[in-house]
């Protein structure tokens, strides 16, 4: 095995400095290249195949060294309530855009969709609040979902992408509903 790398170890040390941003670092790598090839030689079908299989360790070597030189930088340990924060206010804008338009439903639809999607109330304390069943208040629930997307899809005209609604554009200023 000696003979065979000595033939080979300048064309694998070419290679590897052609790939690499730190010279200090090639000779270590075509060491473990050598430790690899003869603690594995016995995964060699032919030496025929010899240099083919000792470039693709000298690939994964390479790639190894990268991945373990990859720096990160510290995460902020608030970076979740950070998310959080802005979650919450996105939502508090969109919920004072969507109240007006909410309102322009009939009065039982309005009032559920207000309670289930703008304060999160859960739906049995809905149905408790609303004097209804379990299965009632559900069902005002998606009515009233139903109810306000028809209404938004008269008044606006969506663009939709892979992150959601991209833009909203009303469809016409004269239009006899409110939007």
């Amino acid at each position: 095995m000696i003979s065979e790398w000595q033939n080979h170890k300048k064309q694998l040390r070419q290679y590897i400095s052609k790939r690499l941003d730190d010279a200090s670092a090639i000779d270590d790598i075509l060491q473990d290249v050598y430790l690899k090839a003869s603690s594995k030689r016995h995964q060699l079908k032919s030496t025929d195949s010899l240099l083919n299989w000792l470039y693709r360790i000298s690939h994964n070597a390479i790639m190894d060294y990268y991945r373990q030189r990859k720096t990160y930088e510290a995460l902020p340990d608030n970076l979740a309530a950070q998310q959080e924060n802005k979650d919450s206010h996105a939502r508090q804008e969109l919920a004072q855009c969507l109240v007006p338009l909410i309102k322009e439903l009939p009065e039982k639809y309005a009032i559920a969709l207000q309670l289930s999607e703008l304060e999160g109330m859960p739906q049995q304390a809905i149905a408790q609040q609303l004097g209804l069943s379990l299965s009632g208040a559900k069902s005002r629930v998606q009515r009233s979902r139903v109810k306000f997307r028809e209404h938004l899809l008269r008044c606006c005209d969506f663009e939709v992408g892979q992150e959601g609604v991209n833009a909203c554009v009303p469809k016409d200023a004269r239009s006899p509903h409110k939007c």
